[in-house]
């Protein structure tokens, strides 16, 4: 399971990578791997306002459908949309080239609030059990 270290994580199962006032988001390595084969990927509009833990989009598999939750709240201020036409680049690259969305941060400090590497990678091993 790959958790990489510069990355912040939800309960929920999305990353996000903070760049100044500008942050990336998607689902884990943890989360593609549950999930299965990804089929297909609903994002949100550019400039779609959100709070933290709102519904920004919908993640489907072979498996299950699964919401995607902001983890931090702000204004989306751009989508990959090469998931609408290549959903497995979810699978395959879900911290890089299967991000989500841009967005960005209306109040930084929730950034704060979520895990570290080392404590996501403890609530998944929790949930393995």
């Amino acid at each position: 399971m790959d958790i990489p270290a510069d990355l912040k994580y939800t309960e929920h199962d999305e990353w996000v990578r903070v760049e100044g006032q500008t942050a990336t988001a998607g689902i884990t390595d943890y989360a593609q791997d549950q999930l299965s084969d990804v089929v297909y990927v609903e994002l949100p509009a550019v400039g779609q306002a959100l709070k933290r833990n709102e519904r920004f989009g919908t993640v489907e598999s072979v498996k299950a459908a699964s919401d995607l939750s902001l983890p931090a709240s702000g204004s989306i201020t751009a989508v990959n949309d090469s998931l609408a036409s290549s959903p497995e680049t979810v699978n395959k690259d879900p911290y890089g080239a299967g991000w989500m969305v841009k967005f960005s941060l209306a109040n930084p400090a929730e950034v704060s609030q979520l895990m570290d590497a080392a404590a996501y990678q403890k609530y998944c091993e929790e949930r393995q059990h």
